[in-house]
């Protein structure tokens, strides 16, 4: 089964690069120095936001659908990151060594599946969950925390 894992498009993050407090607190969201990698995943390029860096924390609705399982939580972000991640047939180096959530949704997003997992257990939970043709998407979550990771799909 082949996949693709992506991180967030930058662009409905990127007013907030390089802007004041005021404006961040006006938009929900606050700078984080980063005291030590790993410990705060970046969504855009998903890898580990090095350690002196700063990261922006802010609440996102990773799950937009008007259903029970619409949501959003915080998540951090690499001030001034651009470049989204995109990994085909992998799991990104950030998730290996995390405990993780994936929650599977049909294409009406309600969930079929989940399972938590280590990291370097994922892919075979979602080459499994792919197996089922009512999963249309997994969402990857943090388990920790359970704050959003990143999305996976089905590659045709």
């Amino acid at each position: 089964m082949n996949y693709k894992i992506s991180g967030l498009d930058a662009g409905q993050f990127v007013h907030l690069f390089g802007r004041g407090e005021h404006y961040l607190t006006f938009h929900g969201a606050v700078r984080v120095k980063v005291e030590s990698c790993p410990g705060y995943p970046d969504r855009i390029s998903l890898r580990d936001i090095p350690a002196g860096e700063t990261a922006i924390l802010i609440n996102h609705t990773y799950q937009p659908a008007n259903t029970p399982y619409h949501g959003s939580h915080a998540i951090y972000l690499w001030e001034g990151c651009t470049e989204q991640g995109i990994y085909l047939n992998n799991i990104p180096e950030v998730m290996i060594h995390r405990l993780l959530s994936l929650r599977a949704y049909s294409e009406n997003h309600l969930m079929v599946k989940a399972e938590i997992c280590q990291g370097n257990a994922a892919e075979q939970w979602l080459n499994h969950f792919f197996d089922d043709p009512a999963v249309s998407y997994i969402h990857f979550h943090y388990a920790k925390r359970g704050c959003f990771a990143c999305l996976a799909e089905r590659v045709l």
